[in-house]
């Protein structure tokens, strides 16, 4: 069973940093994409991040967090992280990770309606 689980949101102040994580099993972690995407309230699921799943896998960004977000992986632990730095208030939202099965292509894992399998989501909220 495919369980994907989200850590390290939290609310920091404008400017200010975080480190999210995806610990992914119940599958083999090889030759797909996963993804990082977040949803404000009122707003549609957007994709900002995405990797493919194996060693030097290419990533994808959004332009919104292009030079802000990077997201990385621990093949081995199988974990996806997202680091996001400069924080804004409008970078307020859950944000969540999903895994798409059949992926070349970083760029395929920001279309949240190819993904697969999804976490419940961690909030980040900035805010002074």
């Amino acid at each position: 069973q495919v369980q994907l689980v989200e850590s390290g949101g939290g609310s920091v102040q404008p400017g200010g940093s975080l480190r999210l994580s995806c610990a992914a099993s119940g599958f083999i972690y090889s030759s797909m994409c996963m993804g990082w995407f977040r949803q404000a309230p009122g707003k549609e699921r957007e994709g900002v991040a995405g990797i493919e799943t194996l060693v030097g896998g290419g990533t994808y960004y959004a332009d919104s967090v292009k030079g802000r977000f990077t997201i990385s992986q621990d093949i081995a632990k199988k974990t996806v992280s997202l680091q996001m730095n400069t924080l804004k208030p409008d970078d307020t939202a859950m944000y969540y990770c999903a895994l798409r099965r059949y992926c070349s292509d970083a760029s395929w894992a920001l279309d949240y309606r190819e993904m697969d399998y999804w976490g419940k989501g961690t909030l980040v909220t900035i805010s002074s």
